[in-house]
């Protein structure tokens, strides 16, 4: 009996142990580590991916990272994208990388202009010389051309320093909402006016979690657990105790600030980058067919993106829209 007690113990022991053995899945981000990946460092922090089965590697990215490659090449299980953009262009290049979830509704990209100068509305922005990088030239702002007559003439080329703009009281500057308006106020000391592209139908899907087609395919449930997990990690972030997760950050991006970390959080939630319109009814990550249909016709319109493209190949819907953490959204 002593013997047979022992088996049973052992027996239950690895029972027990298979039970909770968790699936490893690597992620990788497009940027240093900073506020805007929180709720994936929240669901590290706090144990979400655990509950779920999941245990996760985040993989920052960075100037000299390229983890959308490391995915393609099966390096990389998941991958935060920018926007749909990048997406169509996968489709495009017979990539087999698809959109599972959109964790921002709405894209942090803007522009801003010096307050008091005759460039305080939108109307006003298209006379200024404009600060643009290549990669916001080739996109957005061809969307800012056709739509609201900004012109190639104005433009000079960002390269990251805000200290162009800074001294140019007749200049605007792309940025991110959560960033870039932080340095000037930091280095120029004033607040610059704020135009979110979103706001003004730039109506892309942003910081995506991206996954090949043959993991969707062989395992659908772990793409469904890691998306739920990610959801209900940016509401714990946005809404709960996030300190865990941005000692995370800050350990691995050493240079990021608790004053960066505060200014981000607070402009995520200003402008509703994470929780706002559809994921109120369907939970954060939410996807719907006509918003992506939308903003491929507005680039197909812009001349970014080619007609004809199956963008539809760049998406699926299967894994969000269930209203997964809807309940942790304060009332």
């Amino acid at each position: 009996m002593k013997h047979v007690g022992v088996w049973l113990s052992a027996s239950l022991f690895l029972a027990a142990s298979s039970a909770v053995a968790a699936d490893k899945v690597s992620f990788g981000t497009n940027w240093l580590a900073e506020a805007e990946h929180g709720g994936y460092y929240q669901a590290v922090a706090d144990g979400t991916y655990a509950k779920y089965g999941l245990d996760v590697t985040i993989v920052q990215g960075g100037p000299q990272a390229n983890n959308q490659l490391l995915l393609a090449a099966g390096k990389l299980d998941f991958y935060m994208g920018g926007n749909l953009l990048l997406a169509f262009d996968a489709v495009d290049q017979n990539i087999p990388i698809v959109v599972v979830a959109a964790d921002f509704q709405k894209d942090p990209q803007m522009v801003m202009s010096h307050p008091g100068v005759g460039l305080d509305q939108w109307t006003d922005l298209p006379k200024a010389t404009a600060y643009i990088a290549k990669e916001g030239l080739a996109s957005f702002y061809r969307w800012m051309e056709t739509n609201y007559g900004f012109k190639e003439e104005n433009v000079r080329p960002y390269t990251f320093n805000p200290a162009p703009f800074i001294a140019d009281k007749n200049a605007i500057q792309q940025g991110y909402v959560t960033s870039e308006p932080f340095a000037v106020e930091r280095e120029g000391h004033f607040k610059p006016n704020i135009f979110l592209f979103a706001d003004r139908g730039y109506d892309t899907y942003a910081t995506t979690i991206e996954t090949r087609t043959d993991v969707v395919a062989k395992h659908p449930d772990i793409v469904q657990r890691f998306v739920d997990a990610s959801a209900i990690g940016w509401y714990n972030y946005l809404y709960g105790d996030n300190s865990k997760a941005n000692a995370l950050i800050k350990q691995d991006n050493p240079e990021m600030t608790d004053e960066q970390i505060a200014f981000s959080i607070a402009k995520i939630k200003e402008y509703g980058l994470v929780d706002s319109g559809d994921t109120l009814k369907l939970g954060v990550g939410a996807m719907t067919d006509d918003r992506i249909k939308s903003f491929y016709d507005s680039m197909v319109k812009a001349g970014v993106v080619k007609p004809g493209l199956d963008y539809k190949k760049a998406y699926t819907l299967q894994f969000v829209d269930k209203g997964v953490g809807l309940d942790l959204r304060p009332k």
